[in-house]
């Protein structure tokens, strides 16, 4: 057997090595001289995330995702009206700019929005572009849609999700608040997106609406998010409340998605479920009462559509 050829002063040397390691590893010095190497950054280049979002189809790609789902790439092909070659374009430009992540299950691959902050950006965006102008009955009635109930990212907005938030106000469930939003008094608050002035609060009742309705919690008091609803300019719930609220009422089947959109459709049983819990009916679409409705009820939510 070979002996070792390695002296005394080679472990002098290597323990010399370990200690300079650690004292220049450790040093302000040395690490003032890494991030002296860093690029300088300037100011956030707005215009490269502008020039993503100024085709038609990438738009529309952008908000068949807003509502939290992942999809392949021919489902977003089909939303946008492109081939499947342009979608494959743009689903790869979306991605190298971090507005998508993907996700592979066996064969196919699906798309969804990177994080929240992206679907606040599409929701801002939703709230200062023009309208489209509708040119057709149907039109018309998918704007009526998006307006009565629709997603937010992952939880329920439109004229149903405010509601539902006013009727928990009402009933003392919420604290800290009354569900409006006034432009003139906000400090933080813009007219879409996630909220910050107003700090709402669980109450016990709350705890125990939730828990009876089936809606899990953490076992410490959550903390209560909330947005301001771009179409009815009022508060709506979001973070874990908001995404256990719509949870809940999907696995009740008294919501239900549109495929290519983000309106939700109230079923036939969620009609009368939330008017037995919530207290909630549809009008007649003019703004009066039903005949033999109960004016005692809780807001009238306009038309909702109805699936069976």
């Amino acid at each position: 057997m070979r002996r070792s050829t390695l002296t005394p002063e080679h472990f002098d040397e290597e323990r010399s090595e370990r200690r300079y390691a650690r004292v220049v590893g450790s040093s302000s010095t040395f690490q003032m001289l890494r991030s002296a190497e860093e690029p300088t950054r300037g100011d956030a280049n707005i215009a490269a995330v502008g020039a993503l979002l100024g085709d038609p189809g990438r738009c529309r790609m952008l908000l068949a995702l807003d509502d939290g789902r992942a999809l392949p790439a021919g489902r977003l092909a089909a939303e946008a009206g492109i081939a499947p070659a342009t979608a494959s374009s743009h689903l790869a430009k979306l991605l190298a700019a971090g507005l998508l992540s993907v996700e592979q299950h066996g064969r196919n691959r699906y798309y969804r929005l990177a994080g929240p902050n992206v679907g606040k950006l599409i929701e801002v965006l939703t709230q200062l572009s023009p309208t489209e102008p509708v040119r057709s009955l149907r039109q018309g009635t998918r704007a009526q849609v998006l307006r009565s109930a629709r997603t937010c990212y992952d939880h329920l907005a439109g004229r149903l999700a405010v509601t539902i938030m006013r009727v928990m106000i009402e009933r003392d469930q919420l604290a800290g608040g009354d569900g409006t939003f006034d432009p003139d008094q906000a400090d933080r608050d813009e007219r879409t997106g996630y909220g910050h002035d107003v700090d709402y609060r669980l109450t016990a009742a709350g705890r125990t609406f939730l828990a009876e309705f089936g809606v899990a919690l953490p076992p410490r008091p959550p903390v209560i998010r909330y947005c301001v609803d771009w179409s009815e300019q009022r508060h709506h719930l979001a973070g874990g409340v908001g995404r256990g609220l719509f949870d809940r009422l999907v696995d009740l089947d008294w919501i239900r998605r549109t495929p290519a959109s983000r309106a939700v459709r109230v079923t036939a049983v969620g009609r009368s479920g939330l008017a037995d819990v919530y207290g909630l009916r549809p009008d007649g679409g003019d703004g009066t009462q039903p005949e033999g409705s109960d004016h005692r009820r809780a807001p009238l939510l306009g038309v909702w559509p109805i699936t069976d």
